[in-house]
């Protein structure tokens, strides 16, 4: 395992980040706690120290084996956990990006976990009702006062990051060090604008779902597979409206880039993503200690210029209005009168 500078931050976090959603069962389909144990020790056995958590996770379970676990060397962790999503039904106070919302989670997550700080606290998603500036300043008085230490955003829009964080620089607040999206090879839509502004703003870039849900693991591609074993069953439930002929045929794509390397699919699928220009870290999560190392085993190799050509050019997306037509010959021509070979971008 290697480490990587959390954004323009001097957070040393592992190159890949243990997601924890599936620590306990309360939803029905996570690893119980024996299990979890595991799965935390073949992380940490690894090298791994960035571990991502919510205050919504398993009701509030994957806080407390989280906690429970790391208690002996807290210091060695980067303890990530989030707020924004409800805790109580009925109540509009007990959700949202609001002070209110942020302080009482904040609070509930601390306990949970049995922490008095926490490294990296996520707004979990944007509410679009909260004043930007709320948020930031709310945000940064936690970090005043000692109980978050860095902060970020995930599922977010890009503009509404590029505004917080200009609010933030000019107002000496607490910028977002860190984005939190989904991308894969069957998601690319952040390429758009999410990942050129972390890369401009020099943000980090964590991504759940790079399985694609389990899509890119190949299991829903072999026949033999489909209605066998509990793992395909929920996998089918959580990926259905994924399983469309393009994603099948992305999936094929992986697999057979895997077989000529003698890899698993899923590490192909995790070594794309973390290839991307950029401080892509992958989430990975598991029900099972052995679905983890497996994951683990992308670390042992790069996939080479050739299979990263082939796995774009089969999952490749059109970037859209104006990105698509400010490249295009005639107006890139008249934006630069002809010159743009010419001109040597080190910044590109």
């Amino acid at each position: 395992m290697r480490y990587k500078l959390f954004g323009k931050s001097g957070l040393r976090v592992s190159e890949l980040c243990l997601g924890t959603m599936t620590i306990g069962e309360d939803w029905g389909w996570g690893a119980p706690k024996e299990e979890s144990l595991k799965i935390m020790e073949t992380f940490a056995k690894a090298g791994g120290n960035f571990i991502d958590t919510a205050n919504k996770y398993t009701n509030g379970t994957s806080e407390k084996y989280v906690g429970e676990f790391i208690a002996r060397e807290r210091g060695r962790f980067v303890l990530a956990t989030k707020y924004t999503l409800s805790t109580r039904d009925g109540d509009p106070n007990a959700s949202g990006n609001h002070r209110k919302n942020l302080v009482q989670s904040l609070e509930g997550s601390l306990k949970r976990l049995g922490t008095g700080y926490i490294d990296l606290y996520w707004v979990h998603a944007w509410d679009f009702l909260t004043p930007v500036e709320e948020v930031m300043r709310a945000l940064d008085d936690m970090v005043r006062a000692g109980k978050i230490l860095y902060v970020g955003v995930s599922d977010t829009p890009a503009w509404i990051v590029s505004r917080a964080n200009i609010l933030a620089e000019l107002r000496g607040w607490t910028p977002f060090a860190g984005i939190q999206v989904q991308y894969s090879l069957i998601e690319r839509t952040v390429e758009r604008e999410l990942l050129p502004m972390a890369k401009t703003l020099g943000m980090a870039v964590t991504t759940w779902g790079s399985l694609g849900t389990g899509v890119l693991t190949g299991k829903f591609n072999d026949p033999k597979n489909q209605n066998k074993g509990e793992d395909t069953r929920i996998g089918q439930m959580d990926a259905g409206h994924l399983l469309n002929e393009r994603n099948l045929a992305i999936a094929r794509e992986v697999s057979a880039v895997a077989s000529e390397i003698e890899r698993s699919p899923s590490q192909v699928a995790l070594n794309w993503v973390r290839q991307q220009k950029g401080i892509i870290i992958p989430i990975v999560g598991a029900r099972r200690a052995s679905q983890l190392e497996d994951n683990l085993r992308c670390l042992d190799f790069e996939l080479s210029a050739e299979h990263l050509g082939r796995l774009d050019a089969a999952s490749k997306i059109d970037l859209g209005f104006p990105h698509d037509f400010l490249r295009g010959e005639r107006v890139e021509g008249l934006v630069y009168g002809g010159t743009r070979p010419l001109i040597d971008d080190h910044r590109a």
